[in-house]
């Protein structure tokens, strides 16, 4: 079995490669071929991946390389981690905004959307390569925005595709804490990326989800809902337990006020943690992966990962949620609108599980909207489409006036002009 990690200088690697230590008993990995186009950051986070593997007793070949091709060819599984430009486009995506009173992140509103335009054609390229070099491999992608990339890759390529991200994981892991110790319990997850929501929770054959609202049941260890913004009226009015992303569309002006703020932007923050990590990374006899990766968020991440790949190539059928293509799974959207939705997980890859007889007029509603944008947006990121891109940050909820739409267009096209070479 061959894994090939592209973007695999990202501090994030120790994560998965501390994942598959776990798993190396199912997970019978020959080589791991860890690509990236930045020498130093490739150099010294291999170099503790090589450290970890022998430290965790895994015989496993690692081969560091800025050669996509070698990387991928012959791969059983690709893992897509990048981010085009490094934290400091991330850092651009989140002032920029901030300047026309917009908001100002990486995933979502006008920085998500910069982001995609830089990430899905170097996405793309990856899938591309995978057809000619790995046509059976199966690319699992967390490049944010990943609900994007995922409705870029699937709907434009040929490959074996899923889209992942770890909130999903954080969620259902909240759920489980709040309830009695061993409870089993049944769900249903559904939305976009960053824009989803647990809508049933069934325990003993009852749905809960109404006495969870209504805080006849502990909640206090479910992270999500422990803000006290989050009130009953709120979440009875929109019937689900949202991700913690909803904050950006549910209190949008706390927001934007909360960003302006704050002295550094998460990704100035994030920037200075990761010279820390490669600092401590760079030290020969370091060989696990460190507790201040922790302070760079991705909670879970090699859990849903290494857990997903598990689950295809040893046929689990076990459930996970995962960015594919709707395939009739909501009757409300499009069959081959990308959601993020539960899935049946084995060697076939993953199966949409069907919520009959939805009716939640909001979720509906937002999904739909965003669903618009994200549409969009791929063209516009495929196509180099002025247009395009302008059309999908009008019919974004989070920003819709067309002055401050083209003016935060043309600023932040000028500054990402040699990652968006389309756009010329």
């Amino acid at each position: 079995m061959k894994l090939a990690i592209i973007g695999a200088g990202s501090t994030y690697t120790p994560e998965l490669i501390e994942g598959l230590i776990d798993k190396r008993e199912q997970l019978p990995i020959q080589s791991i071929y860890l690509m990236d186009i930045d020498d130093r950051k490739l150099s010294i986070v291999g170099g503790l991946a090589q450290r970890m593997l022998e430290a965790g007793n895994m015989p496993t070949e690692v081969v560091l390389t800025d050669d996509l091709d070698e990387a991928v060819r012959g791969a059983d599984y690709v893992m897509g981690q990048v981010r085009v430009g490094k934290l400091d486009a991330r850092i651009l995506d989140e002032k920029i905004p901030l300047k026309h009173g917009l908001l100002g992140q990486e995933t979502t509103g006008a920085g998500g959307f910069m982001n995609g335009l830089r990430t899905i054609p170097v996405i793309m390229d990856v899938a591309e390569t995978m057809e000619r070099l790995a046509p059976d491999a199966w690319l699992i992608n967390f490049s944010n925005p990943a609900g994007m990339v995922a409705e870029a890759v699937l709907n434009h390529s040929s490959i074996k595709m899923m889209g992942l991200c770890n909130i999903a994981v954080n969620m259902l892991k909240s759920v489980q804490e709040s309830l009695p110790e061993g409870a089993a319990f049944d769900y249903d997850f559904l939305g976009l990326n960053h824009l989803c929501w647990i809508t049933r929770i069934e325990t003993d054959g009852k749905d809960i989800l109404n006495e969870l609202i209504e805080g006849d049941l502990k909640l206090s260890r479910m992270r999500n809902l422990s803000d006290p913004l989050y009130d009953k009226d709120l979440l009875k009015a929109t019937k689900g337990i949202p991700a913690g992303y909803l904050n950006y569309f549910y209190f949008r002006e706390r927001e934007v006020e909360r960003c302006l703020a704050k002295p550094k932007t998460r990704g100035e923050e994030c920037k200075v943690i990761e010279e820390d990590l490669l600092q401590l990374y760079s030290d020969p006899s370091l060989k696990e992966k460190p507790s201040l990766l922790e302070k760079r968020g991705g909670a879970l991440y090699s859990t849903a990962a290494i857990s997903l790949i598990d689950a295809i190539e040893n046929d689990r059928n076990e459930y996970h949620v995962v960015n594919v293509k709707n395939q009739g799974a909501l009757d409300f959207m499009d069959f081959d609108d990308v959601v993020e939705v539960k899935c049946m997980v084995g060697k076939d890859g993953a199966k949409p599980v069907p919520v009959r007889n939805f009716n939640n007029d909001f979720i509906i509603g937002l999904m739909k909207a965003v669903k618009a944008y994200e549409k969009l947006a791929v063209k516009a990121a495929l196509n180099g489409d002025y247009h395009a891109a302008l059309a999908a940050l009008l019919v974004h909820p989070l920003i819709g006036d067309y002055h401050k739409a083209k003016a935060v267009l043309d600023e932040m096209l000028e500054a990402n002009e040699e990652f968006v070479p389309r756009f010329s």
